[in-house]
């Protein structure tokens, strides 16, 4: 046993064992919601953070994605963070919403 923290660690997470090969990357999904308040409006997020059963690295154990991109005007941006807890990996997500405007997207009507 190289880790035993991390051996403890899985052995609390049984629902890694549902897992039959690493390269599946099994990740477990926590989901959070957050408003962006923007020019008067609130803009609700949804972010997705995996918790990895094995990552290939330790330090990315988990991975936070948002559900809207931001930028999108100049360049799309989707705001994500990783982290060795899911505090850090949902901070660093929260942080990158916030770094750029969000745009709505245009709506496009069909002529007749």
């Amino acid at each position: 046993m190289n880790n035993p923290v991390q051996y403890t660690m899985n052995l609390m997470n049984d629902w890694g064992y549902a897992q039959a090969h690493p390269d599946e990357e099994f990740a477990k999904l926590h989901l959070f919601s957050m408003k962006k308040r923007q020019d008067g409006e609130d803009i609700e997020f949804t972010i997705t953070v995996k918790e990895f059963y094995t990552p290939k690295d330790p330090a990315l154990k988990f991975f936070a994605q948002a559900d809207k991109q931001t930028n999108q005007k100049v360049l799309p941006f989707t705001p994500s963070g990783w982290g060795i807890t899911l505090l850090g990996a949902l901070e660093e997500c929260v942080k990158a919403v916030n770094r750029f405007p969000y745009h709505k997207p245009e709506s496009t009507t069909v002529g007749a």
